[in-house]
């Protein structure tokens, strides 16, 4: 699974200037009160990410990630998941995530996704995409067929060593999909997520599927000094397809 300390993550392919932060209380529709972080760039936003963590929430990796992301143009917000069962809290080495992840549904991830659009992108101007990893990984995937990806909210949904669970069972997936896996995961085999891209692909959608070999679960997050190239590349991926995805969206 994905521990690990709170790593600084890898800088963006261009780096700019960061205008805020700020650590946010949000409401989902179910009346759940999350904790956020949000990171704005200087100057007009490119697009807006919202970050899925992995299975420790908003911990500090996360929240520099958002940062890196704000130096790469975007307006970013990580979200945590755990409002329901643990409070609206930041995260860190003491959570005890174990009892909480299973209480998690993909109606609670939407939940919290909408409602952290809502606060980065009220009007709906601002293009919107998801960056998740291991958990937070799958739960982007699935957003490919949800009312958010349907109604055009999302331009698009990426993830990072996911299972792919949440895509496969999803009849109509209506955003592009960024699938960056990591070849050497013991715990998700990088041919099922390979499978499941095909399939969807085959069956219309817009997904693209980039297997780093050699490199391990959490490869991004955990041990990206050991892996700079892989790391370097997922980095160009991300801002290209999130460039062209954005490009392509319709003006609401």
């Amino acid at each position: 699974m994905c521990h690990e300390t709170g790593s600084r993550p890898p800088a963006p392919p261009v780096v700019g200037e960061v205008a805020s932060t700020a650590e946010l209380r949000l409401t989902a529709s179910d009346g759940a009160v999350l904790a956020a972080f949000e990171a704005v760039p200087a100057g007009e936003p490119r697009a807006a990410v919202v970050v899925l963590p992995d299975i420790r929430g908003l911990h500090p990796y996360y929240r520099a990630l958002a940062e890196r992301l704000a130096e790469a143009g975007y307006h970013a917000v990580a979200i945590d998941y755990f409002a329901r069962t643990a409070g609206a809290s930041m995260r860190d080495e003491t959570f005890e995530w174990q009892s909480h992840v299973p209480q998690v549904t993909a109606e609670h991830v939407l939940a919290d996704v909408t409602a952290a659009i809502g606060h980065v992108a009220p009007d709906g101007a601002l293009p919107v995409l998801t960056l998740g990893f291991c958990f937070g990984g799958g739960h982007s995937w699935g957003l490919a067929g949800s009312t958010l990806a349907a109604d055009g909210t999302l331009a698009g949904v990426i993830g990072f060593y996911g299972r792919p669970a949440l895509l496969a069972e999803r009849a109509d997936v209506a955003a592009p999909v960024l699938m960056l896996v990591a070849g050497a995961d013991h715990a998700i085999a990088a041919a099922d997520v390979v499978a499941v891209a095909d399939d969807v692909r085959a069956a219309g959608a817009d997904v693209e599927v980039h297997v780093y070999d050699g490199a391990p679960h959490s490869f991004f997050d955990r041990t990206f000094a050991d892996h700079a190239d892989a790391c370097a590349d997922a980095w160009r991926r991300i801002v290209g397809f999130a460039d062209r995805v954005t490009a392509a969206r319709p003006v609401h």
